[in-house]
Order: C-alpha cells, then structure tokens, then sequence
C-alpha cells in the first residue's frame, strides 16, 4: 500500500496527504527558490524528519526505560548549498531535554547514540553534515 498521495495545487505548492490517517501538509517553494515560503519546503522537511526522527526513537527507548521526556524540544536548522545543485549540505539539531530527574553522563550518551542511528540520518547522504547537540534539564514540577 503507498504511505502518501501528492497533489499539485500549481504556483509551487503541493497537498501531501498521509493514506493510513489521512493528516495532510502542504508544501511550498521557499522565497529563495521562487516560492512564496508560506509552508514547509520539501527540504524543510527532509531537515525537520531529522530531529523528529531522532526523538522519536530516543522516546522509544526512555518508555521501555521508564524515563519521561515530554516536554523536551527540538530545534532543527537547514543549510542549502549556496551553489548548484541545490541541495541540503547541513542539518543542525539542537535537542533540548527534559528529564525527571538528574541523569547520569552514561545513559545521556546512550540516548546521544541513540539518535544519531535514527532511520532518517542513516538515510541522509553521508555528504550531508548531521550536528546534534544536546542540553539536559530537569523538568520542573508543578
């Protein structure tokens, strides 16, 4: 079975719709490649899954831990080439992460491995620069 169906709705926008829930997310040209930047580029994307990725496998593994991790962010940037092809030479994440309590440096550096082997960067070509920096905090109680 497809994951997704593309439409093209013209003037560099596409309606992307996911089969199994039938969420959808338009996609525009950004303004640097004659686009309006009114949603997220393909590359943004590409970029975003990244990050999205990386916690969602690091999630995994902290609920089979017993470790909480809601609330923690994830900030993800995208360099393009400044030469053609266009194409993503870097994706910079920065995780911000909140834990119950204090870790130790081991289980940080596990988790640390754990998003670097995420299905998304093992993807990306190995030419694609992947930085993943991490801060930890202690998730305030109310």
């Amino acid at each position: 079975m497809p994951t997704s169906k593309i439409i093209y709705l013209g003037e560099l926008r596409t309606q992307a719709t996911h089969l199994q829930s039938g969420k959808e997310i338009i996609t525009d040209a950004p303004t640097d490649n004659h686009g309006k930047g009114e949603a997220f580029s393909p590359t943004d994307l590409t970029a975003t899954s990244v990050g999205s990725c990386a916690m969602t496998v690091m999630g995994i593994a902290a609920r089979r831990d017993e470790i909480d991790f809601t609330g923690s962010e994830v900030e993800v940037t995208k360099i393009m080439s400044a030469e053609l092809p266009r194409r993503i030479v870097k994706v910079e994440v920065n995780f911000s992460m909140q834990t119950p309590e204090e870790l130790s440096e081991e289980i940080k550096k596990k988790y640390i491995r754990i998003a670097h082997t995420c299905p998304v960067a093992l993807s990306l070509h190995p030419d694609i620069e992947q930085v993943f920096n991490f801060k930890w905090h202690i998730a305030e109680t109310v």
